[in-house]
């Protein structure tokens, strides 16, 4: 299981990070800061999510969709999943369906990058 990242600082984006939508979360990717030891951040704000209960439950459907596809993820990028509103009413499948087709269409595009 990857690491999570802690530093609020490491959650900076730029306009080259790779980025991947779904109905129920972005993905941004980036390369690694450190190579040997990858990382995934989750955002769940408090202005998409009012209540504290909906924010955790965001945070907790997302860990369980990333642990179910963490082998589809590149080694060498560290990702960031920013919540949205409608994850609130996803059911668990269709949930890890679409974390499997971001992080494909990131790993295609990552892959794609490398090759030219």
């Amino acid at each position: 299981m990857r690491d999570t990242i802690k530093k609020h600082i490491d959650f900076a984006i730029t306009d080259q990070d790779l980025n991947a939508r779904s109905v129920y979360f972005f993905v941004r990717a980036k390369p690694v800061k450190h190579p040997d030891n990858p990382k995934y951040g989750i955002v769940a704000t408090k202005r998409t999510f009012r209540h504290a209960v909906d924010r955790n439950r965001a945070k907790r459907l997302l860990r369980d969709w990333i642990r179910f596809n963490e082998w589809r993820m590149c080694d060498d990028m560290d990702y960031i999943f920013i919540a949205r509103h409608p994850i609130l009413i996803a059911k668990r499948t269709d949930g890890r369906v679409a974390m499997r087709k971001a992080l494909h269409y990131i790993k295609k595009t990552h892959n794609a990058e490398h090759q030219q």
